[in-house]
C-alpha cells in the first residue's frame, strides 16, 4: 500500500487576517497548521519525506504540501494516481459542535478546518488522484504525532510523550504503546498547554510565536532562574495525577484577546517586565525570564514523564511534537534517570506528524515496520549534472572549481580547510527530513577556534550572538569529549550534554555558557559519508569533530538544491563550498 501523509492546515494565517485585519503581523502566527510536509510510506517503509518549506522556500509555511507531495513520489518513481491513501495528520471531526458555538468559530471550522475543506484543497491541487472519497484519511494529531515515534523507536514497548503547543484540543498526550497499538493514558487539554505558555513568553521576549521558542532555549542558560522561579511556580502547578494546570492561560477575555493571548500577555507585563521589541536589546532580565521559563518546563516534564513511566512500569520513552525539540529539558529528562532510554523522532514537530499519520495508517492495515529511524536522509538528492548546470550559471562570479577524484579526495580537501580555520558547506546526497542538518546539507567549522562561533553567527548565519552551534562528533570518540558513556548514539541532534570540563576550554565554538552542547554522533553505518569526512578531520586536527549548523541564513529554509546552496554560498563569509566532490572557493578571499 502507498500512503502518502501530509501535515500543515492551509488558510489559518489567512483566515485570521480577515477577521482581525488590525492585528500585529507577528500575531498571525498564532494559529494552527504551520511546517507542512509530506511523508511517503511503502507497504509499512518510510521511503521519502519532504517539508514544504525546502520546495517552496516559505518558511514554516502550512500551505498545503503539493511540492513535497511530488518530491515524495518523484524519488519513488510514482504518479499521483499510484496513491492509495493520502493521510491527514489532523481531524477536527470530532469537536465540529465545539465549533458551532460561535459564528466566527463556525466559519473557521467549514472554510479551513473541516474534512471538508481538505478534501476540497486535495482535489484542487491532485485532480488526477481516482476516487479521491475512498482515499483521503484523517488521524487525531497528537496520535499522529506517537505513531512517528513508536513506529520508528524499534521499540515493540514504550512509553509515548506527545508534548506540543495543540493538536486540535489537546496540549499534552502520554501513550501506553505495545505490540502495534497506541493507548491513551492521559490527556492534557489545550487550555493548560505548555506548548502554547512557553510560546506566549516567546512573543513577549520579542521572539516570534511558533517559531523562535528554541532561542529562548538558547537564551535561559545566560540568565538566572531564581529571580522569576516564584511567578513561573504558581503560573505551571504541578497535578498529583501527572499532568499540570496553566492558570494565566484561562484568563477571560474577548474572543480577539483571546485569539492574541492578550489576557497572559498583560498579566507578564504587570508581574514580569514590559514586552520587549523585537530586535531591541537583549537585557539581564530578558535572560532571567528565559531562564525561570525553561527551568518550568524541565520540572513539568521531568514531572509527567517520571508520573507515567512510574505508573506504567515502563523505562523507555519516545517524544514527538513541538516541544520534543527542547534539547535541554531532554538532557535534564536523560540525566535525571526516570528512564534508561529516550528516543526523540528527528522530525519532532509538526513536519514529522505528517510521516506519523501515514505510518498510523499503514499499521491500521496490518503493514508497518518498526524500525528505529536512521538519520533522516528522506528528502530529494541533486546529481551530478544539476550540480553542473548550475555552476555554469556562476561560473564568471570569481570562482575556482576544482573536480575532485572521489569522496576520500574531497574529505581531505575539506578537512584541511577546516583546520585552516575556514568556514565551508558541505552539499551532498540526499536532503535531512526535520530541523536539523545532519550532514548532507551543512555548514561547519573548527570547534576548536576562539572567535569561531562569533563569526559564523556574524558573517555566514547572520543571527543573534547568544545562538549556540552544535558539535557533530564520530560515534567513537562522543565519549572523550562529552560526560557520557562509551557508543552513546545521539544521531538525531536532539539532546543536550554536558562537555567534559578539561575540554571546555578547548572546544569554545561548541560549549555553551553552561558547559552543555547539543550533540550528533555520526556513526559510519548509517551516515558513512560524514563519518568518513570526520575521521579525516580527526587526521587534521587529532578531533574527529565538527561545529555543524544548518545550511541557510536567518530568515531562510535550509538549502535544496544546488542552485540554492551556491546562492547561499555567495551572500555569506563561507569560503568554500564542497557539492558533491565539486570544491568551489572564492577567488581572493
Amino acid at each position: 500500500m502507498r500512503i502518502i501523509g501530509v501535515s500543515g492546515i492551509e488558510g489559518t494565517m489567512e483566515f485570521k487576517r480577515r477577521q482581525w485585519p488590525d492585528l500585529e503581523e507577528r500575531e498571525y502566527r498564532i494559529s494552527q497548521g504551520h511546517d507542512s510536509a509530506a511523508a511517503l510510506v511503502i507497504d509499512g517503509e518510510l521511503v521519502a519525506a519532504v517539508a514544504e518549506e525546502r520546495m517552496s522556500r516559505r518558511k514554516h509555511t502550512g500551505d498545503f504540501p503539493l511540492g513535497a507531495i511530488h518530491a515524495c513520489l518523484e524519488q519513488a518513481g510514482l504518479a499521483v494516481g499510484d496513491i492509495d491513501a493520502i493521510a491527514h495528520s489532523f481531524d477536527y471531526e470530532p469537536y465540529r459542535a465545539m465549533y458551532a458555538l460561535d459564528a466566527g468559530a463556525s466559519e473557521c471550522y467549514r472554510d479551513v478546518l473541516s474534512r471538508e475543506a481538505f478534501k476540497a484543497r486535495v482535489a484542487s491541487a491532485l485532480p488526477e488522484l481516482p476516487e479521491l472519497a475512498q482515499r483521503v484519511r484523517h488521524t487525531d494529531h497528537h496520535l499522529a504525532h506517537a505513531a512517528s515515534a513508536y513506529f520508528t523507536s524499534g521499540w515493540d514497548e514504550c512509553m509515548v510523550a506527545v508534548i506540543d503547543g495543540m493538536g486540535e484540543a489537546h496540549g499534552a498526550t502520554i501513550y501506553r504503546a505495545a505490540g502495534g497499538r497506541l493507548e491513551p493514558v492521559h490527556r492534557i487539554s489545550a487550555a493548560d498547554s505548555i506548548g502554547i505558555f512557553y510560546s506566549v513568553v516567546t512573543l513577549h521576549l520579542g521572539f516570534d510565536f511558533n517559531s523562535d521558542e528554541y532561542k529562548i532555549m538558547g537564551l535561559a542558560p545566560y540568565g538566572d532562574p531564581a529571580r522569576f522561579a516564584e511567578f513561573f511556580a504558581e503560573a505551571i502547578k504541578l497535578r498529583a495525577d501527572g499532568g499540570w494546570d496553566i492558570g494565566p492561560l484561562k484568563l477571560g477575555g474577548t474572543r480577539e484577546e483571546r485569539e492574541r493571548h492578550a489576557p497572559v500577555r498583560r498579566l507578564l507585563a504587570e508581574q514580569l517586565l514590559p514586552p520587549r521589541e523585537p530586535d531591541s536589546e537583549i537585557a539581564d532580565v530578558h535572560r532571567d525570564v528565559a531562564a525561570a521559563l525553561q527551568a518550568s518546563l524541565d520540572r513539568a516534564i521531568l514531572h509527567t514523564c517520571g508520573h507515567f513511566a512510574r505508573q506504567l512500569g515502563m523505562r523507555r520513552l519516545a517524544l514527538a511534537g513541538g516541544v520534543a525539540l527542547n534539547t535541554t529539558a531532554n538532557g535534564r529528562l536523560l540525566a535525571s534517570g526516570v528512564v534508561e532510554e529516550i528516543y526523540v523522532q528527528p522530525a519532532a514537530a509538526d513536519d514529522g506528524s505528517a510521516l506519523g499519520a501515514a505510518l498510523h495508517h499503514a499499521s491500521a492495515v496490518g503493514e508497518v515496520s518498526n524500525r528505529r529511524s536512521p538519520t533522516p536522509f528522506y528528502g530529494p538528492a541533486h546529481g551530478p549534472q544539476e550540480i553542473e548546470r548550475a555552476l555554469a550559471k556562476h561560473g564568471g562570479e570569481g570562482l575556482a572549481i576544482s573536480r575532485l577524484a572521489g569522496l576520500s579526495e574531497t574529505c581531505a580537501a575539506a578537512a584541511a580547510a577546516i583546520a585552516r580555520g575556514e568556514v565551508i558547506a558541505w552539499y551532498r546526497g540526499r536532503m535531512e527530513f526535520g530541523p536539523r542538518a545532519l550532514g548532507h546539507r551543512s555548514i561547519l567549522a573548527d570547534p576548536s577556534s576562539p572567535e569561531m562561533r562569533d563569526r559564523v553567527n556574524a558573517l555566514v548565519k547572520m543571527r543573534e550572538a547568544f545562538r549556540p552551534f552544535a558539535p557533530a562528533v564520530s560515534l567513537e570518540q562522543v565519549d572523550r569529549w562529552f560526560q557520557t558513556p562509551p557508543g552513546t548514539q545521539l544521531p538525531y541532534m536532539t539532546v543536550n550534554l554536558q562537555v567534559r570540563p578539561e575540554h571546555r576550554a578547548g572546544l569554545p565554538a561548541i560549549t555553551h555558557v553552561d558547559g552543555s552542547a547539543r550533540v550528533q554522533t555520526v556513526a559510519g553505518d548509517d551516515n558513512g559519508e560524514f563519518h568518513e569526512l570526520l575521521r579525516a578531520v580527526g587526521e587534521a586536527t587529532g578531533r574527529e569533530m565538527v561545529l555543524n549548523t544548518s545550511f541557510n541564513v536567518k530568515g531562510q529554509a535550509i538549502v535544496n538544491t544546488p542552485q540554492e546552496a551556491l546562492e547561499t554560498f555567495l551572500g555569506t563569509g563561507i569560503v568554500a563550498l564542497f557539492l558533491g566532490n565539486t570544491m568551489v572557493r572564492k577567488v581572493n578571499v
